[in-house]
C-alpha cells in the first residue's frame, strides 16, 4: 500500500531576504516611538547620561504628573478634542453625501467634478494656506473654532474613498427601496451608510491623525494660547522661547500624551479599518 506523501514548501531566499528588510524597516519605524515612551519614564539626567541607557533606570512619573497638574494641558487638549471630533463628523458626513452623489446619482458635469475632486489631491496644501487664511480672515473667523474647523470640513480623499465603495453598492438594493417609497435621504441615511462601516472607521482614523496632529494650520489662526491646540502648546512649550527647550523628559511625556488618543482610536476599529482599506478599489 503506497503512503502518501506530503509536500513541504520549499525554501525560499527571496522570502526571506524579503523578511529581513521588512523587519528591519519595522525595527527602525518603531525606534524613535519606543525610545520617546521610555524616555517619558525617564529623570533628564538620566536622558542626558552616556552611556545611553534604554530601559529607565529610575522609572519616574514625574513628567506625566508636571503636564496634568503643573502646565494648563487642559485648554488645549479641549481645543484639539473639539477640532478632531467636528472634523471628523464633518468629514464623514460631507465626503459620503457627495461620494454618494458621485457614485450612483446622474447629472450633467458629473464627470467633470470628479476629475476636479480627484485633482485637488495633487495640490500641496501649502499652496492654499495663504488664500485660506485671507478668506478666513475676511470672514472674521480668526482665533475661533470655526476657523480651526472650517478649512478640513470635507477633503478629496474622503470622497475618493467613499465613492469607490459606493460604487460596489448593487443599484437592485437601491430600487427596491426607492420602490418601497423611501426618498433620497431616506435610502442614504438607513441604507446606504448602515452598509459603510468599513470605509467610514478607514476615513475617521484617517481624518482624526491629519487634524489631531495639526499644527501649521492651528498656529497660524490662533492669535493666543486659549485656542492652541495639543501640538502646537507642545511645541511652543519645547522651544527655548518657552524656557524648556533642555526639559526632555517632560517633552517626550508630552508626546506620549498626544499619541495616546490616535493608538486608542486605531486599536478600536482596527478590523473595520483594514477591511475598509481591502473594500474600497486602492490599488
Amino acid at each position: 500500500m503506497a503512503i502518501a506523501r506530503t509536500h513541504r514548501p520549499a525554501f525560499r531566499w527571496g522570502n526571506l531576504i524579503v523578511l529581513v528588510i521588512l523587519s528591519v524597516g519595522l525595527a527602525a519605524t518603531l525606534l524613535p516611538f519606543v525610545w520617546m515612551v521610555l524616555g517619558a519614564f525617564k529623570t533628564n539626567a538620566e536622558i542626558m547620561s552616556r552611556p545611553v541607557t534604554w530601559w529607565p533606570q529610575h522609572p519616574t512619573l514625574d513628567n506625566f504628573r508636571a503636564w496634568l497638574f503643573e502646565f494648563d494641558i487642559l485648554r488645549p487638549f479641549l481645543n484639539s478634542v473639539i477640532l478632531a471630533g467636528a472634523t471628523v463628523a464633518t468629514t464623514l458626513l460631507f465626503s459620503s453625501m457627495v461620494g454618494w452623489a458621485l457614485a450612483k446619482m446622474r447629472f450633467p458635469g458629473k464627470n467633470a467634478i470628479i476629475v476636479i475632486v480627484l485633482s485637488t489631491m495633487f495640490v500641496p496644501g501649502i499652496v492654499t494656506l495663504i488664500p485660506q487664511f485671507v478668506l478666513i480672515a475676511n470672514l472674521g473667523m480668526v482665533n475661533t473654532y470655526w476657523g480651526l474647523i472650517l478649512p478640513g470640513m470635507v477633503g478629496a480623499f474622503g470622497v475618493f474613498l467613499m465613492r469607490q465603495f459606493m460604487l460596489e453598492i448593487p443599484d437592485s438594493l437601491l430600487d427596491a427601496a426607492r420602490i418601497d417609497g423611501a426618498g433620497e435621504f431616506r435610502t442614504f441615511f438607513q441604507i446606504v451608510l448602515p452598509l459603510c462601516k468599513a470605509p467610514l472607521a478607514t476615513l475617521a482614523i484617517f481624518t482624526f491623525m491629519g487634524s489631531w496632529n495639526s499644527f501649521l494650520w492651528p498656529l497660524i489662526i490662533s492669535q493666543d494660547d486659549s485656542m492652541y491646540t495639543l501640538p502646537v502648546s507642545l511645541a511652543l512649550f519645547s522651544s527655548e522661547a518657552g524656557g524648556h527647550g533642555s526639559d526632555y523628559g517632560l517633552q517626550m511625556a508630552g508626546s506620549f500624551l498626544i499619541v495616546i488618543p490616535v493608538l486608542v482610536l486605531f486599536i478600536a476599529m482596527q478590523k473595520h479599518f483594514v477591511q475598509g482599506i481591502t473594500m474600497t478599489g486602492i490599488k
